[in-house]
């Protein structure tokens, strides 16, 4: 282990990596609550973890990974597999002086995105949101993923492909008159 590790603690790397692992887990979750006991829990095995830490990754990289290992395995619980997440805050982020239709529409898409995001297959859903909501490089994918740079390139691609197959069977999209982009359900 190298002499950085050594003095590390798991408040120091609790403190550091507070909000990039939380963000990740309640985008993979798509659930504030549920993310909070997955942050916990990831720190907890970071905890148990950190003292066999060889240093082959970034520290960043290696809790990422732990994180993804507990977000796939809180999908795995059986009551869990078929559930959908809907996106409870994506109204705290929209503009309150908008129009309570203006929020239903941005809402909708947000679900729709969400939902085709929860059905993609754990190895999608991860490379998807590590690399292009978490902008991390796809190496550093690859290396959270415990899979080759090729493999996990491959990942996101097949994600994005079957999001946007899912988007476009789904949802009809066009612009407003204000050239804002919309979502509209397709009956």
């Amino acid at each position: 282990m190298n002499s950085v590790v050594e003095q590390l603690t798991i408040q120091d790397l609790a403190r550091e990596l507070a909000q990039p692992l939380l963000r990740y887990l309640e985008r993979y979750v798509g659930d504030r609550a549920v993310a909070e006991d997955l942050w916990q829990e990831t720190l907890v095995r970071m905890d148990k973890g950190l003292a066999s830490f060889a240093g082959r990754s970034s520290i960043k990289t290696w809790a990422f990974a732990i994180a993804s290992r507990v977000a796939a395995d809180y999908f795995r619980a059986p009551e869990r597999r078929t559930r959908i997440v809907e996106l409870d805050e994506a109204t705290e982020l929209l503009d309150p002086e908008r129009e309570i239709a203006e929020r239903l529409v941005g809402d909708e898409m947000n679900q729709c995105v969400r939902q085709v995001i929860d059905s993609l297959p754990d190895t999608y859903r991860a490379a998807l949101i590590l690399h292009d909501l978490e902008g991390l490089s796809a190496e550093q994918t690859a290396e959270i993923c415990e899979c080759s740079v090729a493999t996990a390139k491959i990942r996101i691609h097949r994600a994005r492909q079957r999001l946007k197959a899912a988007l476009q069977k789904q949802c009809e999209f066009y612009h407003d008159p204000e050239s804002v982009f919309r979502c509209e359900r397709k009956a």
